[in-house]
């Protein structure tokens, strides 16, 4: 991990810190990548960036759930979600943490919100993806991802992999023999160098070697990536190896890389806008910080606009 990468999520700690941003954030840059506080204005968004071309994955932020009746709301809202999405007729699916529906509480009672979730998802003939969180939960997620894609199909849920981690490849080799659906990205982890590559440039080639291996095995591949060369690279790779248009899509973060992502939708390529939401944004926001610390000064010159 980086130097500043460190400082970023050392300071993001400090309550004061925490108190400052969460009350003053939005209004002074996080709103750059953060679509709205409530679901209404945020399908508002949606719209937006589906009249652009762009897909869209909606994720209700919120990772400091410590008790049943948070999992038990935060299950309800992405089910409401749904619901709202085919009113509208909106091209967005929902993406979900399941530290947020109770995992740290309980493994059977975060399944049974989990399952409420993507039956939801077949209800709807939509699609729900379970984000990946930090090293010590990865087993356990996969377990309840192999539960319910065994119950209801890769059409209607998926899994985020990280590349930073040791254990990826195999995890990717194992999750490509069920046909699972998965979004490939770097990670935005704290992570321990016993379980996580601490160089970028072994990361990123790690990064390729999931993409390619993911669709080699014929399964669908959400490339997940800002970087401009990993997206050239896996526009030539899937030319060469006459990888089918519906087997992958690029995914981007709101906010981050805009541009780009209307040329590629101008381009004919399938993108989705990893979209987040609600009031809960302050863990995400600082990860995004961390990533690409140039995201910090977009924050700080908004301190000084009138």
């Amino acid at each position: 991990m980086s130097f500043i990468r460190k400082a970023v999520l050392t300071i993001s700690s400090n309550p004061l810190v925490n108190r400052l941003v969460s009350k003053y954030g939005m209004k002074l840059g996080a709103s750059r990548f953060i679509a709205g506080e409530n679901l209404q204005e945020t399908l508002e968004m949606v719209k937006k960036l589906n009249h652009d071309g762009l897909a869209v994955t909606l994720d209700l932020l919120g990772e400091s759930i410590t008790t049943p009746d948070e999992a038990r709301a935060a299950a309800q809202a992405a089910i409401t979600t749904y619901d709202a999405i085919a009113e509208q007729g909106l091209d967005s699916n929902v993406s979900v943490k399941l530290t947020q529906l109770g995992l740290d509480i309980d493994r059977e009672f975060c399944l049974e919100n989990m399952d409420r979730i993507t039956a939801k998802a077949k209800e709807k003939n939509n699609f729900v993806r379970i984000d990946m969180e930090d090293s010590p939960r990865v087993d356990v997620t996969i377990d309840i991802f192999k539960h319910l894609l065994q119950k209801y199909g890769k059409e209607h849920i998926g899994l985020v992999i990280q590349s930073y981690l040791y254990r990826s490849e195999e995890d990717v080799q194992e999750l490509g023999k069920l046909g699972a659906n998965l979004r490939i990205v770097k990670g935005a982890y704290k992570e321990p160098k016993k379980v996580a590559y601490p160089d970028k440039k072994v990361v990123d080639h790690a990064y390729l070697r999931l993409v390619e291996m993911h669709l080699t095995n014929g399964c669908y591949t959400a490339v997940a990536t800002h970087d401009e060369n990993i997206v050239e690279w896996t526009k030539t790779f899937v030319k060469e190896n006459d990888i089918p248009d519906d087997l992958y899509e690029f995914q981007m973060l709101y906010g981050i890389r805009s541009g780009l992502q209307r040329t590629l939708a101008a381009e004919g390529y399938k993108v989705r806008v990893y979209t987040p939401y609600g009031k809960d944004w302050y863990p995400y926001f600082t990860r995004r910080i961390a990533e690409r610390p140039a995201n910090a000064l977009f924050v700080l010159k908004s301190f000084f606009k009138d």
